[in-house]
């Protein structure tokens, strides 16, 4: 079995700049053979840069209400390289590539312990609502704040 404890402070962000989140593969995250779909790593990748913008202090939900914007996955690209399995503990990394007016690439790998399983890119796009209904959205600049902490 692969199972190993959390650690007590799991998520934390390197002198490099990179984001690590760790993360336990689940029955659901499983095909019928104890193997995760390959599917379910876009699954770990947004998790991790959730909890990502977590740490720089900013909450999707609340940019949605109180700003009215939020992210959007414009563009990814992945490679496969291993099968992760049922209760593995996963590192999932995030890393700014480039941070632009409107868009960021990021830098995403999944690990179980040294070994690379998975890793991409993904840009995602910052967009606002068109309306307080928030039914549709349109581009819009990062907020100043977030690529003050990600540059």
């Amino acid at each position: 079995m692969h199972a190993t404890s959390l650690p007590e402070n799991p998520d934390r962000t390197t002198s490099a700049g990179v984001f690590r989140h760790p993360l336990r593969v689940y029955w659901e995250d499983t095909d019928a053979g104890g193997v995760v779909f390959y599917a379910n790593y876009l699954k770990f990748f947004e998790r991790a840069r959730t909890e990502w913008l977590r740490t720089l202090g900013f909450s999707q939900q609340q940019m949605l209400l109180r700003e009215r914007v939020m992210f959007v996955v414009a563009d990814t690209a992945l490679r496969y390289r291993r099968a992760a399995r049922l209760d593995d503990l996963l590192e999932v990394t995030v890393t700014v590539a480039e941070a632009g007016r409107a868009s960021m690439r990021l830098q995403q790998q999944a690990w179980r312990e040294d070994e690379l399983l998975a890793e991409g890119e993904i840009r995602i796009g910052c967009v606002a609502a068109v309306d307080a209904s928030a039914a549709g959205f349109r581009p819009c600049r990062i907020p100043a704040a977030i690529l003050e902490k990600v540059q």
